[in-house]
């Protein structure tokens, strides 16, 4: 969704008026981003994020921007972790961050700001030796981390006193999946994450989502962390070439969104009981959380139930153990 589809309801000139009151905001976003880059766990620099997330999951709908809105429930949901379990690793929270502020900016089809320059150092005072430069007193970067049969995952170093080339947007699925976000604001490339699954190989996740913000974000913390993985956003094409999947003895979770159009969650997974009983781990995902609505999902034969807004932490948390690594 662009800033060009609104709502004809609107007063002329309050969407004009909503962007240029989100310009700062996206400025603002970039300096949270490149703190976070350099401390993950800057509890100034996340409440902030989360009172940003706030405001526009709360405001983007009432400008038409649907999808902004829910991108950054999800995004809010996904701060209120971090600032609940800070020492805990997961998904780099500074280039989460870039890519969430690039992607918030090509919804509301704005320019992503530069992150701001450092200030001019001030002259030494007569008679005191100069500082050395922090460059000559930084400690050396840790080695790459290797996981087992994944890619190497490199610490996201502090960030670049100068512009650097831009970063690599997350591989995206072969299958009907979202287009790829848009290139993050200039900083350190990242690590390239783990391809979705390869021609001729099994993923080992499989989802199902319609909410094009969510599927995204999904998407962007699954390759992160090196999964094989495929998406779709028709529940009949994802039934069709879940029914015909050759899985090679292994069990996929899938993670079925309920409420998909035409053909619920509900409906695909009482197919693939009487088609293929017991070849995929369903997991569902619906905005209903409620304590019915969970326990018709886990009588109908799924593993578990996620309530939207999701956070990414708990997901990809709930996904590891799921999937075993």
């Amino acid at each position: 969704m662009t800033g060009h589809a609104t709502p004809p309801e609107l007063p002329p000139g309050l969407l004009e008026e909503y962007l240029a009151g989100m310009r700062p905001v996206l400025v603002a976003l970039v300096g949270l981003a490149e703190r976070l880059a350099a401390a993950r766990n800057d509890l100034a620099a996340l409440e902030a994020l989360r009172r940003e997330t706030h405001k526009i999951h709360g405001s983007a709908g009432s400008f038409g921007f649907m999808e902004v809105s829910r991108l950054a429930a999800g995004m809010e949901a996904t701060v209120k972790d971090w600032i609940s379990w800070p020492g805990d690793p997961e998904v780099d929270r500074g280039s989460l961050t870039r890519w969430f502020v690039a992607r918030l900016a090509e919804m509301l089809g704005l320019e992503v700001p530069r992150p701001a320059p450092p200030g001019p150092r001030p002259p030494p005072r007569a008679g005191v030796p100069p500082r050395p430069s922090q460059a000559t007193t930084r400690p050396p970067p840790s080695p790459p981390l290797q996981r087992a049969g994944g890619p190497k995952v490199t610490p996201a170093p502090p960030p670049p006193p100068r512009a650097t080339p831009k970063a690599e947007p997350p591989a995206r699925s072969p299958a009907a999946a979202p287009s790829p976000p848009p290139a993050a604001v200039p900083t350190a490339p990242p690590t390239p994450p783990a391809p979705a699954a390869p021609a001729g190989a099994v993923p080992e996740i499989v989802f199902v989502e319609d909410d094009a913000a969510l599927a995204e974000l999904l998407a962007y913390g699954l390759s992160t962390r090196g999964y094989r993985f495929v998406a779709y956003r028709n529940g009949r094409e994802a039934l069709k070439e879940l029914l015909a999947l050759d899985v090679r003895g292994t069990h996929p979770l899938l993670l079925l969104d309920v409420d998909l159009p035409a053909l619920d969650g509900y409906s695909i997974l009482g197919a693939l009981e009487r088609a293929r009983p017991g070849t995929y781990r369903v997991v569902f995902t619906t905005v209903h959380g409620t304590e019915e609505e969970q326990l018709r999902g886990l009588e109908a034969g799924a593993l578990d139930y996620l309530v939207k807004p999701i956070s990414l932490r708990v997901a990809l948390e709930k996904i590891k153990r799921w999937v075993g690594r």
